[in-house]
């Protein structure tokens, strides 16, 4: 058997629970770092509450009322978004196969149309993950091309940073090293308003870097002379915090150089502050579909579904970057 002949649509739940949860929820959610919403009513309105301050009153019969919650919403602007993939039917078989050979508990001589379907889902999951995940980031639909869909967090963030007084930060010097990566942290955090810092004790703070402010700070805790930092450098480090507070590498990688989007980032936010949402139920068309074209003999993935990202408070958010 050389092709995969067999078509396979998914909708509705489907989506959510096959292609979408999995790998944007548990361990998978940490590691990116942000809020994550599925199909919540459109349009999609997400909160950041804060509990009402001094509650306290003198005690007197009857309900003396008091102020409500502050609570900060934001409607996401969500696009109707579209992934198309295309291969020849033996190159395609060949990539699921490999997927197939991989895995322990499949009996390579009764390859049923599950484990197949399996596969081939896995393949096509992983490739929408991917692209949803760097759009998030550096989306942009003024953009002519590449990561357009809808906009993402990044361009959100820098909006703020040039509209607000003080929120923008442009001395990250042109060469990030060990010597001066912790004055760039220092100033993002030393920039940051009031309600922002006070969120720390939450737990929920992060500093969202690009990979080359991660590998500086690394190089810098491999400079310090002791026990603990030459442990780290040979055995490595599953996690990288600066004053308890995590580092998260966007792993945006070489895609930078094909945006808008500058080339070395630092924000500092509240991780339930930034919001990517995905609705696979409140639009009719929305479905992954996978066939395989006789005509053009090539294996043919399509997914279509609803995405946006946001910032919920721009006041939120505190970041330096190079222009």
């Amino acid at each position: 058997m050389g092709l995969i002949e067999s078509s396979k649509i998914y909708s509705g739940r489907e989506l959510e629970t096959i292609f979408f949860r999995p790998v944007f929820s548990g361990p998978a959610a940490d590691k990116l770092g942000i809020r994550v919403i599925y199909n919540m009513p459109m349009p999609t309105t997400v909160h950041l509450w804060s509990p009402a301050g001094n509650v306290l009153k003198p005690y007197q019969a009857g309900w003396q009322g008091g102020n409500a919650s502050v609570k900060e919403q934001k409607t996401i602007d969500m696009k109707k978004v579209k992934a198309e993939t295309a291969f020849g039917a033996s190159d395609y078989f060949s990539m699921v196969f490999e997927q197939i050979t991989n895995r322990s508990d499949v009996n390579m001589e009764d390859l049923s149309g599950t484990v197949l379907e399996e596969a081939e889902t896995a393949l096509f999951k992983a490739s929408i993950a991917e692209s949803l995940r760097l759009t998030m980031w550096v989306g942009n639909t003024a953009a002519s091309g590449g990561y357009n869909t809808f906009d993402g967090i990044l361009k959100s963030a820098i909006h703020a940073a040039k509209n607000n007084d003080g929120t923008g930060l442009y001395e990250i010097p042109s060469d990030i090293t060990p010597e001066n990566v912790v004055g760039v942290l220092d100033k993002v955090w030393d920039n940051a308003g009031i309600t922002l810092k006070s969120l720390k004790a939450d737990g929920e703070l992060a500093f969202f870097v690009t990979t080359d402010i991660c590998e500086a700070y690394e190089r810098y805790l491999d400079a310090k002379g002791v026990d603990s930092a030459y442990r780290d450098s040979t055995e490595g480090r599953q996690s990288l915090c600066y004053h308890g507070i995590p580092l998260v590498d966007m792993g945006l990688g070489a895609v930078l150089d094909s945006t808008s989007m500058p080339p070395v980032i630092c924000m500092l936010s509240d991780r339930r502050n930034l919001v990517l949402a995905v609705n696979t139920s409140d639009y009719p068309e929305t479905e992954v579909r996978m066939w395989y074209n006789p005509d053009a003999m090539e294996n043919r993935q399509r997914a279509v579904f609803l995405a946006g990202a946001d910032i919920i408070d721009p006041d939120l958010v505190s970041m330096a970057y190079q222009e």
